[in-house]
């Protein structure tokens, strides 16, 4: 119940995120028709293939592949790192465009996005913690298919995490 109450907290402090974004976008200082960097597309690519491969470790885990489903929950956790790399890649291509997040060259706008990604890594790192939490108890052997609470824990707010960077790069992508 706690992790639902968590989502349900996270979708509303994104929410608040995503109405601030559409209500400053109204300043005269807003930066219209920007361009998300090339990263953060390839970041979506990597978080939703993410999700589907900790989708087939909970496949393998349920048909007693556990060898499988521990390598799975490692390219999971791999994915996980490569996410955050291209977001911090994304960041280098915002300010090698000319905008910074902050000081007397910053637009509001992209210090937004820069806000908005920062706080989501940041969930992604809890993420990856769980992930390496459930790893560690798969290899001690603790999870079966009766028995794999951990598991779907961790995987569903794994799933949620990337189905809500879905819907911040889809906001971001089409509300400018």
């Amino acid at each position: 119940m706690m992790l639902w109450f968590g989502i349900i907290s996270l979708v509303m402090s994104f929410g608040g995120l995503t109405s601030a974004f559409i209500v400053s976008s109204t300043r005269e200082d807003w930066l219209t028709n920007f361009q998300l960097p090339e990263s953060f597309t390839a970041s979506t690519i990597i978080i939703v293939i993410s999700s589907l491969v900790l989708y087939l470790s909970k496949k393998a885990l349920l048909k007693h592949q556990n060898q499988l489903s521990i390598s799975l929950l490692l390219g999971t956790f791999v994915l996980g790192l490569a996410f955050i790399y291209t977001q911090f890649s994304g960041f280098s291509e915002i300010i090698q465009s000319g905008y910074n997040f902050t000081g007397p060259t910053s637009n509001i706008t992209m210090s937004y996005i820069y806000i908005i990604a920062v706080v989501h890594i940041l969930h992604v790192l809890v993420g990856l913690i769980s992930l390496i939490v459930v790893i560690i108890n798969h290899l001690k052997k603790k999870y079966t298919p009766t028995n794999k609470l951990g598991f779907d824990l961790a995987s569903i707010f794994w799933h949620f995490v990337d189905i809500l960077w879905l819907y911040l790069f889809f906001f971001l992508y089409f509300f400018n």
